[in-house]
C-alpha cells in the first residue's frame, strides 16, 4: 500500500460548494433565543437591527440541510482554500504511538486562522445588502484580522473592539488590522455607554469578549447603515465554518481513512463546530460513532464547569439571551494567553449536543498547552496558536493512551492557526513566567450570580 502523503490538498473542483447546516439533522433543536425586551422567543425580524438580513435568516434556519455558497464567496475562498489535511508522521514517531494522527491546518492565510471562512461570508452579505459599515469584537485578534481582510476586499469600513488585555499583549495584531484600514479600539473603552459603565465599575478591567461584544453591538445599533458581525458562537458562523469539516472528510475519504476521535479547541465553538460537522452528522444519523472531544482552557471552563442556562451573549446585556453552557456574562476570565478561548459561553448548537451526550469536553492548564505546542512545533515545523495547541494537547494525550494500550486509533484534530503573534506567550512559557490559573468555585459563583431571571423558564 502506498504511503499516505504528508499533506493532501483537494483540487479546486473538489472544494465544497455548499455549507452544511448541522441543525437539520439534530433530533432535538437548541432552545430558542429570548428577546430581552419581550421575554419571548426572538424572531428573525428581531435580529434585523443587529445582523444583516440574510445572516439573520441563516441564524434561524434549522431545516435547510445544505446552503449554496455564493460564487463571490467561493472566488475569495479559492485564494487560500482548500486547506491541507496533514498526517503528523513526525509527531507520531516522537510519541512512539501506534495511533495515526491527522490535522486540518487552517493557518495558510494572512489572518493566520480559520476565522476568514466566516468573515468573507459576513462581509459579502453586508455588501450585498448595501450596508455602509460593520463593527465587531476580537479576542486574540484572529477574528478582527480576518474581518479586516474581508471588509477591505469588499470595500466596507470596519471598527474592531479588541479585548484590552489582548490589545496590550498582541500589538502587532492591531497593526495588521490597521493595514487593512480597520479602526481598532481597546475594550472596555470610553467610546460607548457599555464601555463607560464597565470602567466605572472597574477602572482596571482588562476586558473580555463579552465586554467587547457589548460595545460593538451598541455601536452597530446606534449607527445608521451599520451592522454587527460575530466570529464565533452563532449558528450562522458554525454554518460557514462547516467547510473545514467537509473538506477534511472528503480528503480522508480519498485516503480511505475515518477518524475514531475528532478533537477541536473550544472557546465559542466556531472551529470545533466546523470541524466536527460532517462527523456529527454521521453520529446523529447512526452511520458511525466517532468520539468528539472539545478542549477548553482550565481558566475559562464553560463546558466542564459551566451551567446549561439562558444567558446574555455579552457583558452589557444588550444581546438576545441564548441557552448555552456558560460561566455567566459577568464572568471576567484571567489574562491567559489563549485570547480566542476567553468567551464566557459556548455555541448553543454545541451546548445542546454536549448536554445530550453526543460529545465530550476536557479542560487543560496553559502550561500543559504550551508544552504540547512546543513539542508539536519541533516535530511538525508549524508554530501553533495557543488556541490550536489545546487540541494538540488532547490529541497527544489520546495518542499516548494508544501507546499504552497498543490500539491503532485514527485521530483528527483542528490546527486552527499559527502562533506568530503570540511570541510574548511563548517567551513567558520558555522563561518560566507562565502561571496556571484555575478559578475557584467562588470565582465561578460570581459569574453564575449574573445569570438572568426569566419568568417561567429560569427563575
Amino acid at each position: 500500500m502506498a504511503k499516505i502523503p504528508y499533506r493532501l490538498y483537494l483540487t479546486e473542483e473538489q472544494m465544497p460548494k455548499q455549507w452544511y447546516n448541522l441543525r437539520a439533522d439534530m433530533k432535538e433543536q437548541p432552545d430558542p433565543m429570548i428577546n430581552p425586551a419581550t421575554m419571548k422567543p426572538a424572531t428573525e425580524e428581531d435580529l434585523y437591527p443587529v445582523f444583516c438580513k440574510k445572516l439573520a435568516h441563516q441564524e434561524m434556519d434549522a431545516t435547510t440541510r445544505y446552503v449554496d455558497i455564493p460564487e463571490e464567496i467561493l472566488e475569495m475562498y479559492k485564494i487560500y482554500r482548500p486547506s491541507p489535511l496533514c498526517r503528523a508522521y513526525n509527531l507520531e514517531k516522537a510519541l512512539g504511538t501506534p495511533a495515526k494522527i491527522y490535522y486540518k491546518f487552517e493557518g495558510n492565510n494572512t489572518s493566520g486562522s480559520h476565522k476568514l471562512n466566516s468573515a468573507i461570508a459576513q462581509a459579502y452579505y453586508a455588501k450585498e445588502q448595501g450596508l455602509t459599515s460593520l463593527t465587531t469584537e476580537t479576542g486574540a485578534g484572529q477574528w478582527g484580522t480576518a474581518l479586516s481582510e474581508a471588509c477591505a476586499y469588499f470595500g466596507i469600513p470596519l471598527t474592531v473592539f479588541m479585548v484590552k488585555v489582548s490589545y496590550e499583549q498582541k500589538p502587532f495584531r492591531k497593526a495588521v488590522m490597521k493595514t487593512f484600514d480597520a479602526e481598532v479600539i481597546p475594550s472596555p473603552s470610553m467610546t460607548t455607554e457599555a464601555g463607560r459603565k464597565i470602567l466605572a465599575d472597574d477602572p482596571n478591567c482588562t476586558g473580555s469578549l463579552g465586554c467587547a461584544i457589548s460595545e460593538a453591538v451598541e455601536k452597530a445599533t446606534h449607527t445608521e447603515g451599520c451592522r454587527y458581525v460575530l466570529g464565533s458562537v452563532l449558528n450562522q458562523v458554525l454554518l460557514h465554518q462547516s467547510i473545514i469539516g467537509l473538506e477534511a472528510k472528503k480528503a480522508m475519504d480519498i485516503l480511505g481513512e475515518y477518524p475514531d476521535i475528532v478533537i477541536g479547541c473550544a472557546g465559542g465553538g466556531s472551529n470545533l463546530g466546523g470541524l466536527i460537522a460532517p462527523y456529527m452528522q454521521d453520529k446523529l444519523t447512526g452511520k458511525t460513532n466517532p468520539r468528539i472531544v472539545a478542549v477548553e482552557p482550565a481558566s475559562c471552563p464553560s463546558f466542564t464547569r459551566g451551567r446549561y442556562a439562558y444567558d446574555f451573549c455579552d457583558t452589557g446585556k444588550i444581546t438576545p439571551m441564548a441557552k448555552m453552557y456558560t460561566l455567566g456574562s459577568g464572568f471576567i476570565p484571567s489574562s491567559n494567553h489563549a485570547g480566542g478561548l476567553r468567551y464566557h459561553g459556548m455555541s448553543p448548537i454545541l451546548s445542546k449536543l454536549y448536554h445530550d451526550g453526543y460529545m465530550e469536553a476536557v479542560a487543560v492548564e496553559q502550561t500543559k498547552v504550551f508544552e504540547a505546542a512546543t513539542f508539536f512545533a519541533k516535530y511538525e515545523t508549524i508554530l501553533p496558536a495557543p488556541e490550536s495547541a489545546h487540541a494538540i494537547r488532547a490529541a497527544m494525550d489520546e495518542a499516548l493512551k494508544c501507546k499504552e494500550t497498543g490500539e491503532e486509533k485514527t485521530i483528527l484534530f483542528g490546527l486552527t492557526g499559527t502562533g506568530y503573534f503570540d511570541m510574548t506567550a511563548y517567551s513567558a512559557y520558555q522563561e518560566g513566567r507562565m502561571v496556571d490559573y484555575i478559578p475557584t468555585d467562588a470565582d465561578l459563583q460570581r459569574g453564575f450570580d449574573s445569570l438572568p431571571k426569566i419568568p417561567g423558564i429560569q427563575e
